[in-house]
């Protein structure tokens, strides 16, 4: 047989692939999404700029410029290392990659988000989840348990957690990380909207910590650039997991300029915040909706009826998360990312309409 169904492992052949659901003509409130477009001169000078890259040639393998500009607009400390992904997608894949020794496992919470559980499985890992309480809050005592059991090589925290968008204790974390055996990889994909909560100046300090971030929730989503914050020993050994010229000179060119006004993304991000307060407001107002705490750029719900209420907003034009169905702790739950004014007051309103 010459088939995929005799030739490709029965793990990648379990797997459901990441779903992106098509969104055209939509409010697309569902993949956490900064709403916001550049300025118009801004766009223009992204223009002209873009139209002066030498797009003949390859990239700069270590692309200096782009980091030293993450270094400057993210505050890395000269001490740490950048290690550049196409997308921090890229990165969770090339760390978990770099601890794929047989029999080795990687531990995360659950419900968390997919793409750890995917890196895992596609880099011939064990998946290993410890389960959050009823109100997504960590369960320090079964994840000691769960490092106890399985030595993970690998584990996985999001801070905050998506998707259930809510900050772990920093505490608890540490101490997760003096406890593992393997490296503890945390993901800070919505550090912009979390009150300043971060763990980079624990990063040197602890032999077995690699901190990732990204540019997509800051409003760069299309640019696919992610990195991972590391000391020089971990830094050294993923740079020879990540493919030569991975980050195209468009994206760099652009990710440099935009990063040059620091003072628009910072704007963009507070109208995010100011707006996860509005809806979360309406989310409260609404009857039988229970509304999660959130320090992301996005809320979840329950409602009595998650996969009705999900049909109803796409048929009011709305695509927004439904996590029913993915974990049972998301039973009837439904993720919205914060859009516009605009946008969250036509969700509320649709919300309003749907449970009446």
């Amino acid at each position: 047989m010459k088939d995929p169904g005799s030739l490709v492992r029965g793990e990648i052949l379990a797997l459901e692939g990441y779903h992106v659901p098509p969104a055209g003509g939509m409010v697309k409130l569902d993949a956490m999404e900064n709403p916001y477009t550049l300025p118009p001169d801004l766009a223009a000078e992204l223009g002209r700029r873009l139209g002066e890259v030498a797009i003949n040639r390859y990239p700069h393998p270590g692309a200096p410029a782009l980091k030293a500009r993450l270094r400057e607009a993210l505050a890395i400390p000269e001490a740490l290392e950048i290690v550049l992904g196409n997308g921090s997608d890229e990165v969770l894949q090339f760390i978990a990659m770099a601890v794929a020794k047989p029999g080795a496992v990687v531990l995360s919470v659950e419900p968390a988000f997919a793409m750890f559980r995917l890196g895992a499985v596609t880099a011939g890992l064990r998946y290993e989840g410890v389960t959050l309480r009823d109100d997504f809050s960590l369960d320090e005592g079964a994840m000691m348990a769960a490092i106890e059991r399985h030595r993970p090589a690998l584990t996985w925290i999001a801070y905050p957690n998506n998707p259930t968008g809510n900050l772990f204790p920093r505490e608890a974390i540490l101490r997760i990380v003096a406890a593992s055996p393997g490296l503890v990889a945390v993901d800070e994909a919505y550090f912009p909207f979390a009150g300043g909560a971060t763990l980079l100046d624990e990063v040197g300090r602890h032999p077995n910590l690699v901190l990732v971030r990204t540019l997509s929730k800051l409003g760069l989503a299309g640019l696919r650039l992610g990195l991972a914050i590391a000391p020089r020993a971990w830094a050294h050994e993923l740079e020879k997991l990540r493919l030569p010229y991975n980050v195209n000179v468009l994206s760099a060119a652009a990710a440099e300029l935009v990063l040059e006004r620091r003072d628009v993304l910072l704007a963009q991000t507070q109208r995010i915040v100011a707006g996860r307060a509005a809806l979360e407001a309406a989310l409260d107002a609404l009857p039988a909706v229970r509304r999660f705490p959130s320090a992301a750029n996005f809320v979840l719900a329950r409602l009595p009826d998650a996969p009705g209420a999900f049909e109803g907003l796409k048929a009011r034009g709305i695509l927004v998360r439904n996590l029913h169905g993915s974990h049972p702790l998301l039973t009837n739950c439904l993720r919205f990312t914060v859009g516009t004014p605009e946008e969250n007051a036509r969700l509320a309103a649709a919300l309003s309409e749907i449970l009446a």
